[in-house]
């Protein structure tokens, strides 16, 4: 399997006007196989959940998700995978909201590794 999302985090630094998402929406990723699902919150939404799968550089998948005014909204996506120059996943969504009008494309990134993360806290 070329691409591995299981344990990706990742934010949206790019979004579309009509979208929800933004750089404060943190996704967390989970993977078996082909098949893809995730968590995700901050911003302007409470909770959100998808799931998909991956067909070569392709990932698709359902959203729904909860927002801070309460709306509770839905949709399909169609996303393409790529690399950014330092090695990170991108991923290109090409989204349609099915609960309301509209469309849009937001980009989500990997988020940069931790440097911090697996090391034990410092005492004084």
């Amino acid at each position: 399997m070329p691409w591995n999302l299981d344990g990706l985090r990742a934010n949206a630094p790019v979004t579309a006007p009509g979208g929800v998402i933004n750089a404060d929406t943190i996704f967390e990723f989970h993977q078996a196989d082909n098949r893809v699902e995730a968590t995700y919150t901050g911003g302007r939404i409470v909770r959100g959940f998808l799931v998909g799968v991956i067909t070569n550089d392709t990932l698709e998948f359902r959203y729904c998700q909860a927002h801070t005014d309460g709306r509770i909204d839905g949709g399909a996506s169609t996303c393409s995978l790529e690399r950014t120059d330092d090695g990170r996943i991108r991923i290109i969504e090409r989204f349609e909201w099915e609960s309301r009008g509209g469309s849009g494309t937001n980009v989500i990134e990997q988020l940069p590794a931790d440097p911090d993360q697996g090391k034990m806290p410092r005492t004084l």
